[in-house]
C-alpha cells in the first residue's frame, strides 16, 4: 500500500528538516534530497503497524502575508 502524504523542508543551521504535516513526523539531513529520504523511512516505521486514517482527506497548502 502507498499513502501520499504533505512534506515540508526547512533549512535549519547546517540541516534541512523535512516534516510530515499528516502526522508531525520529522527528519533531518545535510541536504534535501537526504531529508526527504531520511522521512520516508522514519515514515515507513510509523506506518508499519497501522493503517491509515482517511487517506483521502485534500491537503490544503498556502502561504500567508502577516504584517508585522
Amino acid at each position: 500500500m502507498k499513502v501520499k502524504v504533505t512534506v515540508i523542508v526547512q533549512k535549519e543551521e547546517d540541516w534541512y528538516v523535512a516534516k510530515c504535516v499528516e502526522n508531525n513526523v520529522a527528519s533531518q539531513g545535510k541536504t534535501i534530497e537526504e531529508s526527504i529520504e531520511n522521512l520516508r523511512e522514519a515514515l515507513e516505521l510509523y506506518y508499519e503497524d497501522m493503517t491509515p486514517e482517511n487517506q483521502d482527506t485534500p491537503t490544503f497548502v498556502t502561504t500567508l502575508d502577516v504584517a508585522i
